[in-house]
């Protein structure tokens, strides 16, 4: 799959309610980074089967439905096989009901067909303020 193919597959999993990545499109040695991670998160996870836990956890323990992932703009670069992707997600708590917002860039690599990178700079003081914990 092209970086923009498996961009979309990840956009359609945030708004199915699913973790955000399926096991076939995981390279074995992907990694996930989060520079801006909020306190106690992990800045990277190495390793298809580490990922594929973390996330699934981190999903299910997560209170909120993802409504869009809107302003989606892809930056194609030299390389075909990574794109910059400017996106909002737009989620709501699933306990108080309210409907919040965070803006996110990302850079995502593929290698034959399969995600090896997906490095993710986050709003979390946005994301904190949206599920209360800020």
């Amino acid at each position: 799959m092209t970086p923009t193919e498996i961009f979309d597959s990840m956009r359609a999993r945030w708004l199915a309610d699913q973790s955000t990545f399926r096991a076939d499109l995981l390279a074995d040695d992907v990694v996930i980074e989060a520079p801006f991670a909020a306190p106690g998160r992990p800045t990277r996870i190495e390793g298809k089967q580490q990922v594929l836990e973390y996330t699934e956890a981190g999903r299910a323990a997560f209170p909120v439905r993802f409504d869009d992932c809107r302003h989606v703009v892809v930056h194609r670069t030299a390389d075909p096989e990574v794109i910059v992707v400017e996106y909002e997600l737009v989620g709501t708590h699933l306990v108080t009901g309210v409907t919040a917002s965070a803006p996110f860039i990302a850079v995502l690599s593929v290698r034959n067909g399969e995600l090896v990178r997906w490095r993710e700079y986050q709003h979390t003081l946005a994301i904190a303020q949206a599920v209360g914990a800020a």
